[in-house]
């Protein structure tokens, strides 16, 4: 199935929050998000700036095998990048303060 067009990240939530409805698929984006954060973290304070894509590539890695095993779904991240990237730390701030079941 085709992803909408959304004109701004406003109209493009609840869209972001439908793709992962499944509980554990929330979870893996948090831990995921977290887990890559904090390798960040730790690579730039230790100045292996160069190693920093593989940060990303963790964090995705959980997200994606939410989507894949748990949502049944591809990724909007392959739609809307920046959109998408926002979305995780909205829903992951919302998942950490309770408006978003964990």
């Amino acid at each position: 199935m085709d992803t909408p067009r959304f004109a701004s990240f406003r109209d493009f939530y609840p869209f972001y929050l439908s793709e992962h409805s499944h509980r554990t698929s929330r979870r893996l984006h948090v831990v995921g998000l977290m887990v890559a954060n904090s390798i960040a973290a730790w690579l730039v304070a230790s100045g292996r700036w160069r190693w920093l894509p593989a940060a990303f590539a963790v964090g995705y890695a959980f997200a994606w095998v939410g989507h894949y095993f748990f949502e049944h779904n591809r990724p909007a991240t392959f739609r809307y990048p920046l959109y998408s990237f926002i979305a995780d730390y909205v829903m992951a701030f919302q998942v950490l303060t309770g408006r978003v079941p964990f």
